[in-house]
């Protein structure tokens, strides 16, 4: 067993004791603690002596036993723990003051009986979709580490802690794509819920109109139990998927377009076999596609907010950020209060073509990504490069959050080759309806060996 095994799998395992929490712990502070490994690069900061005794204690039968007992999982640094700084992968907050209580998300994984192992390295505040933090240090990539590859951002940590057995899932923030953008790059699922489902209060804000928390993890059915614990609602029942008679609509216009070639063969690859299988697999159009970026060209959403935000911490801290990302914080300044009021306009336009649009389909599929994942030296070497990468990077997933929709990214390529993410979206609202339709489509997947980490996904999975 490693942390790359399905989570229903572990926990079972842990249940009937034929494995220890503490030997997982341990396998995954052993992990962390490699020095040949990212274990250094992927964390800010390790909690072995409060990890290693709530093992103990599960696996003395003194702890409540909840549907996430005994499982190691990590947590983004943005996300507030109780006696411990936060320090939202930047030094601007390095002499903060603890914190008082636990995010209202780190209470109900604890309370889930999930092992919390440290907090992940992220981009600086979560505003860049390359994962790159000057501060800490960059996490590689699991994918052709001889080269050095970026993870993605801002979750960047969070995938590498799960790819490299470090922690049997993750908890990041997507603001425009920063869950489904490393686990894309990175050959995991990660999974964007409508963002009001999952409480941020105890997260540092990015912006507060499109942040949301969510899970990266080895397969669909992981990120749906993850998610129930993390919106505090029922836990998914086991039932079969069907994909015969799935109504998927592809997304047209720019979203498939300046696809790299091994994005764009993997993603018609996954296409042409889900038609195969019974899926029924259209195009779908809405004409307010190409507003979203002109209405984001001055910075939008995010921008603004985290400028309102950020620039007293900027008047005595601007030279302790990270260059790159004050420069895209420094973009709110030029935004006025009639921008906002437009922003906010076009964005009611957009989500009820889109609701419009999107009607009749069980999910939209679209590329997560246009490009599989750059060296680290270029972006570091060049700002032109990082600006150019990092919007091709953000330009699909963050459509989702504009439309206040929820999404799945699933690996789709072949073993061996770069990780590509299917993504598959819906709107507010229906997120069981896309986690339901994304373990299908990755089961179908894994049967023609579209499947990266795991080499069986079965077709019944609690999610129903």
């Amino acid at each position: 067993m490693n942390a790359l095994t399905p989570i229903a799998v572990t926990l079972e395992q842990l249940a009937t004791g034929r494995v220890s929490c503490s030997k997982l712990v341990n396998g995954c502070l052993d992990a962390i603690a490699d020095p040949q490994g990212e274990g250094k690069r992927a964390f800010l900061r390790v909690a072995a002596d409060a990890a290693q005794q709530t093992a103990a204690e599960i696996d003395g039968g003194g702890y409540k036993r909840g549907p996430l007992a005994g499982l190691p999982i990590s947590i983004k640094d943005l996300l507030d723990v109780a006696g411990e700084r936060t320090l939202a992968g930047s030094v601007v907050l390095a002499n903060s003051e603890p914190k008082a209580r636990d995010a209202v998300v780190v209470e109900r994984l604890k309370r889930s009986g999930a092992v919390i192992v440290g907090r992940t390295n992220m981009t600086e505040f979560a505003f860049s979709a390359l994962g790159l933090n000057p501060h800490y240090g960059t996490p590689r990539n699991p994918y052709d580490r001889a080269t050095g590859r970026i993870p993605g951002g801002s979750s960047s940590g969070a995938a590498v802690s799960v790819t490299d057995g470090m922690a049997y899932a993750a908890i990041g923030s997507d603001t425009g794509g920063s869950v489904r953008i490393p686990a894309a790059l990175c050959g995991l699922v990660g999974f964007k819920p409508t963002a009001r489902r999952v409480p941020t209060e105890g997260a540092y804000p990015l912006s507060s109109t499109l942040d949301s928390l969510g899970p990266l993890a080895p397969t669909v059915e992981c990120c749906a139990l993850m998610d129930a614990v993390l919106a505090d609602e029922e836990l998914p029942r086991g039932g079969e998927h069907e994909l015969a008679g799935l109504r998927l609509g592809v997304l047209q216009g720019y979203v498939i377009e300046r696809l790299e070639k091994p994005v764009a063969d993997a993603f018609d690859a996954a296409l042409s076999l889900l038609s195969s299988l019974g899926a029924k697999v259209t195009e779908v159009r809405f004409a307010s596609l190409d507003r979203i970026p002109a209405a984001n060209q001055g910075g939008g959403f995010v921008a603004a907010e985290a400028y309102a935000w950020h620039r007293s911490l900027m008047e005595d801290h601007s030279a302790e950020y990270d260059p790159r990302v004050l420069t895209r914080i420094l973009r709110g300044a030029h935004q006025s209060a009639a921008d906002y009021i437009d922003l906010l306009q076009t964005r009611r336009q957009c989500i009820l073509e889109a609701s419009s649009s999107f009607e009749g389909y069980d999910a939209v599929l679209l590329p997560t990504l246009a490009c599989t994942a750059p060296a680290l030296a270029e972006l570091e070497a060049s700002d032109q490069a990082y600006v150019e990468a990092n919007a091709l990077i953000l330009r699909n997933p963050s459509i989702i959050n504009f439309l206040d929709g929820c999404a799945l990214s699933i690996p789709c390529q072949l073993p061996g080759e770069a990780p590509v993410g299917l993504m598959v979206a819906g709107l507010a609202g229906q997120d069981r309806k896309i986690l339901s339709a994304g373990a299908a489509i990755e089961a179908a997947l894994a049967s023609a060996g579209r499947a990266v980490h795991v080499a069986r996904i079965s077709v019944r999975s609690p999610l129903r």
